[in-house]
């Protein structure tokens, strides 16, 4: 049964679709099933695992107003290495009309349910806003994966989303919860970063994942040409640390790590 994971944080900018397509590639590259849902309108996580957003007939904007089912609007074994359930600029339209239906939150978690046994893990990646998508997304999932800079700022917006994510688990999801903090774009010379790195060590313990990303220019790169970067350049640090990441996630869930064929 897949575990369903949301990459979340209400500040923009810090690397959500990055981590997400990364994540699963190295998942992926681990012998895991995996599924990833693009629920942010720009649809970036969609085009950057190889799938053409433009081209797309259906997508998970069919999918919330059930029109059709996952099985129908994903696209299967992409270049990247796993499944994709693309959005695009229809998707923004979702958010008005999901206002006036029943079950406006548990509309992914419904579809997700019909597709659980054919993933090991399913990664849902959030806009940077507290939307009825969002909330689909933490609805739906087992647990959140938030990547953060190590940077003052992204102290500030940690805050609101932990708030977010108590009251997500109090009224709405009671499996919702934090899975850990993965530090992004790190610059171990500069000596801030060094310092949050250290608060943040300090007040999550055990929820800051070992695996730091360091900043990559390989990885802003591969989104350019509709790959991962853990793909377009398997042996840059960035790519070697994201397969690091997804072997340290699996291992922190209790699942087995294998090489895939």
């Amino acid at each position: 049964m897949a575990r369903i994971f949301c990459i979340a944080n209400q500040k923009g900018g810090v690397g959500k679709t990055t981590t997400t397509v990364n994540l699963a590639a190295g998942l992926s590259q681990i012998g895991k099933r995996v599924l990833v849902v693009d629920l942010d309108p720009q649809g970036n996580a969609t085009m950057g695992s190889g799938v053409d957003k433009r081209a797309l007939d259906l997508t998970v904007y069919d999918v919330l107003l059930e029109n059709a089912s996952i099985a129908e609007a994903r696209q299967v074994q992409t270049k990247a290495g796993y499944d994709v359930l693309g959005a695009n600029r229809e998707l923004a339209g979702a958010e008005v009309e999901l206002v006036e239906l029943e079950r406006r939150n548990g509309r992914l978690k419904g579809a997700l349910q019909a597709v659980r046994d054919d993933y090991d893990f399913v990664l849902i990646d959030c806009p940077p806003s507290l939307s009825l998508l969002t909330l689909n997304g933490l609805c739906s999932a087992h647990g959140v994966v938030v990547p953060m800079q190590c940077e003052y700022f992204a102290l500030e917006g940690l805050s609101d989303l932990v708030n977010t994510i108590k009251q997500v688990h109090a009224n709405l999801n009671p499996e919702l919860e934090i899975i850990g903090l993965l530090r992004v774009m790190f610059d171990p010379r500069i000596t801030l970063q060094q310092q949050v790195s250290e608060q943040l060590k300090a007040h999550f313990g055990e929820k800051v994942f070992n695996t730091v990303i360091p900043r990559n220019v390989r990885l802003a790169e591969a989104p350019s040409y509709g790959l991962p970067g853990v793909v377009f350049d398997p042996a840059s640090k960035g790519a070697i640390a994201f397969v690091e990441f997804a072997k340290e996630m699996s291992q922190r869930l209790g699942a087995p790590v294998r090489v895939a064929a």
